[in-house]
């Protein structure tokens, strides 16, 4: 059986390029594409499911991958990938900014941890908030879900030259606008409420001059806030979750699915 060389590239770049998309999705991607999932596991899961998927792939260009026209087809490879996942990690990003806003206000801003995901110190309330994102990431089957738009983004944007449009690279740039709204979103409930107690503790120093605010509120505040963040925690479960579906649903309207 004669093969010639352009025969060998054209095959080596119908299994390359999947896996690119596939790759740069999980490096982007919550959960899977943090620090705590070994980079060996990344790429053997990029290699299966690259192999699982092409034969369900439409017909993909015998470009040679070493070509020109093969970097501008990896580079848009790369750039659906990203755009599928990164999505979602707005999202994480949004908790995380939630968790820190209500950390300063109870005062634990200082109470810091370092998150093992994303290797940066972060407050105790910011990690509870990421633990609590994950999980619920996990029980919609979230990670699922992006398998299957991976899939589905094969046929509504084929392996080609182009790709992502720049009406695409608006969306995700206006979604990160979302980030921080879904963020004062998930923490104004306890913000308000702190804002309430420290106005009460500013209006007990006011008639009770002789009252240490700073060896009494400190303290009440921070129990306070515990209370209140007891309080309020079943109030962020559908903020999340609806936060999620919405990052889903622009994931989708990128692929065109």
């Amino acid at each position: 059986m004669d093969v010639d060389f352009a025969e060998a590239t054209a095959f080596v770049g119908s299994l390359f390029w999947p896996m690119m998309r596939i790759g740069a999705m999980l490096l982007a991607m919550p959960v899977i594409g943090t620090r705590l999932v070994p980079t060996r596991v990344k790429v053997i899961t990029t290699l299966v499911l690259a192999v699982t998927v092409l034969p369900l792939l439409p017909e993909i260009p015998r470009v040679e991958a070493l070509s020109i026209d093969g970097l501008f087809i990896s580079l848009q490879q790369v750039l659906i990938g990203v755009g599928i996942g990164f999505t979602l990690q707005l999202v994480f990003g949004a908790l995380m900014i939630a968790g820190e806003s209500i950390a300063m206000s109870m005062g634990l801003g200082f109470a810091s941890m370092v998150d093992p995901a994303n290797g940066v110190n972060v407050p105790v309330i910011s990690q509870l908030f990421i633990i609590m994102g994950t999980l619920i990431f996990l029980a919609l089957g979230g990670h699922l879900l992006l398998i299957q738009l991976l899939v589905s983004s094969f046929e509504t944007m084929p392996v080609a030259a182009h790709g992502l449009e720049r009406i695409s690279f608006w969306a995700i740039v206006a979604w990160g606008s979302q980030m921080f709204i879904g963020a004062v979103w998930v923490a104004i409930p306890a913000l308000i409420s702190m804002l309430v107690i420290t106005l009460s503790m500013g209006v007990m120093t006011r008639a009770a001059p002789q009252l240490n605010i700073f060896s009494v509120g400190f303290p009440v505040t921070m129990f306070m806030g515990f209370i209140i963040l007891m309080l309020a925690l079943p109030s962020f479960l559908p903020r999340i979750n609806q936060m999620m579906l919405e990052a889903m649903q622009l994931s989708q309207g990128i692929i065109g699915s």
